[in-house]
Formats: C-alpha cells, sequence, structure tokens
C-alpha cells in the first residue's frame, strides 16, 4: 500500500476527507511513536509507506500512557476535536493492521495500554497484508507413502 491509498484508507474509514485524514494520520502516527519502544518503531516504519517514517521516530524508551490520553495528544497535535481524533485514530490503527505482518501488529499490541481497543479485522478482511503463511506441522511419525 502506498502512501495515497493509506491516506484514502483512513479518510474512508474514519469519514473525513483525504487532507484531514492525513493530518490525522500524522498526528496519530506521532502519538504512537511516543507510546513504542524505539526499536518498535523503527520496525513499524519499515512496514509503512516511506512518508510516514519520520513519524515514527522514537526515543529507545516509551512513555507509558492509557488510550484516553493517546486520544488526547492527537487531538491537540492535529487540532481536532476528540471524537475526530477516536475516529481517526481507530482508522489508522485498522488500516495498519491491514498493511503489515501480522506479528509486527501483534508486536505493537503488546506495548500498548490494555484499553485499546480491538481494531483488528475479521481475518479475510486483511488480504492486502503481507502474512507469512502458515504452514501445517509435518507428522514424522507417520510412514511417508507415495514416495519412492
Amino acid at each position: 500500500m502506498d502512501r495515497a491509498e493509506f491516506i484514502d484508507s483512513v479518510a474512508r474509514r474514519s469519514g473525513t476527507t483525504p487532507a484531514r485524514a492525513e493530518t490525522l494520520t500524522h498526528a496519530t502516527l506521532q502519538t504512537l511513536a511516543e507510546r513504542l519502544t524505539g526499536g518498535e518503531a523503527r520496525d513499524l516504519a519499515a512496514q509503512l509507506p516511506g512518508e510516514f517514517r519520520d513519524d515514527l521516530n522514537a526515543p529507545e524508551s516509551a512513555e507509558p500512557f492509557g488510550f484516553a490520553e493517546f486520544i488526547r495528544r492527537v487531538s491537540a497535535r492535529a487540532g481536532a476535536d476528540i471524537g475526530a481524533a477516536d475516529r481517526s485514530v481507530r482508522a489508522v490503527f485498522k488500516t495498519i493492521c491491514r498493511d503489515i505482518t501480522s506479528e509486527e501488529f501483534d508486536d505493537i499490541m503488546a506495548q500498548l495500554p490494555e484499553d485499546v481497543p480491538d481494531v483488528r479485522e475479521p481475518v479475510g478482511a486483511r488480504t492486502g497484508a503481507r502474512r507469512r503463511p502458515q504452514v501445517a506441522a509435518r507428522d514424522t511419525t507417520a510412514p511417508d507413502s507415495g514416495r519412492g
């Protein structure tokens, strides 16, 4: 997904214009960088469109704060009301969830407070995500019939 597709996804999900979605996306990513460790922010930045990488410059240690404070910071950064910030944060998280690997999304969620809402979509909705294929474990106790 490129920058324009990412912003369009956020705009569609949050019910705002692409220009406003871009401002709110940058504010959300900058706030997320404050909440993640530096290494995790860099890992996330590597999977997002390049235009968002500067937003994810983070100190090595994460700053602890809850979801309400997260929304308040996004609201202040973007000059948006709390409701618009809340909708946009959820839209950005859903777009990130769809655009990065499941493992990376799990790593991000593990660093966020428990009051962050679950933004995952049903598995079938994540068709655009670059996921590592799941391979069933091979039963090494069964005879290997059919090979000669």
